[in-house]
């Protein structure tokens, strides 16, 4: 099934209207979003879903797992994470992780790894609500 689809039912879920409204409020015809199922949208639809559901188009299509994220905010949140566990793993860097002189097991590294991921998307939603001008964000604050 089309991720397309998939992530419109979902979204319509969340925000609680029927795939049917969505394409009411969005002057679509009747059943369209429907058709995706097996096949494509194009792109003013999904540029209009994404503005109806406050996401990225990348989200929208799949590219990213974060509504918010573009697919550059999504390698920046790979490359940093990546430096990040690479410190990790280097014994002069991040030594006090050591209990007792012993290394951290495979586990706790991937809890770590998983909270430290979870951080850097954090704070980079924080920052792009931060630092993009008012007259660009989507909502007003």
């Amino acid at each position: 099934m089309n991720k397309l689809y998939l992530r419109v039912k979902d979204l319509a879920a969340q925000k609680k209207v029927s795939l049917a409204k969505v394409e009411r409020d969005l002057g679509f015809s009747n059943g369209i979003i429907s058709t995706w199922k097996n096949g494509k949208a194009s792109q003013d639809k999904i540029n209009l879903l994404a503005d109806y559901f406050d996401v990225t188009t990348d989200y929208l299509l799949g590219r990213t797992d974060t509504p918010q994220f573009s697919r550059k905010d999504e390698r920046d949140v790979q490359k940093i994470l990546e430096e990040m566990t690479q410190g990790l793993n280097n014994k002069n860097e991040l030594a006090f992780l050591k209990n007792g002189g012993q290394e951290i097991d495979p586990e706790d590294a991937e809890l770590l790894s998983a909270s430290l991921e979870n951080v850097i998307r954090q704070s980079k939603l924080i920052a792009k609500q931060k630092f993009t001008p008012k007259k660009y964000r989507k909502k007003q604050d």
